[in-house]
């Protein structure tokens, strides 16, 4: 059972970073033809329920939202409190092969 939640969980995030990577994208695309635009709220959303990698990864892919300290600061240190969460789950055991 331990290893089904893992796969799961782990598959989670992989689908969650490509969507962060994409919406990161998405939002580059629409800036540079001035269209709607993706509000910056959302991007921290995805970021929150697990595409940190994706978004922040996304940033610099991308040069996308670099110059706002909040993106700046805020999607690493979303991503580093995931990670955090994840070393905790396999630590204590909820997570693992």
């Amino acid at each position: 059972m331990q290893k089904i939640i893992t796969l799961v969980v782990l598959a989670y995030l992989a689908v969650m970073t490509i969507v962060g990577l994409i919406i990161m994208k998405a939002d580059k695309t629409k800036a540079e033809k001035n269209k709607w635009r993706i509000k910056e709220a959302t991007l921290f959303l995805v970021s929150a329920i697990g595409g940190s990698l994706g978004t922040w990864a996304g940033m610099y892919l991308f040069r996308h939202k670099t110059k706002h300290w909040y993106f700046v600061v805020g999607m690493p240190l979303i991503l580093i409190i995931h990670i955090a969460l994840l070393v905790f789950l396999f630590y204590k055991g909820i997570l693992g092969f």
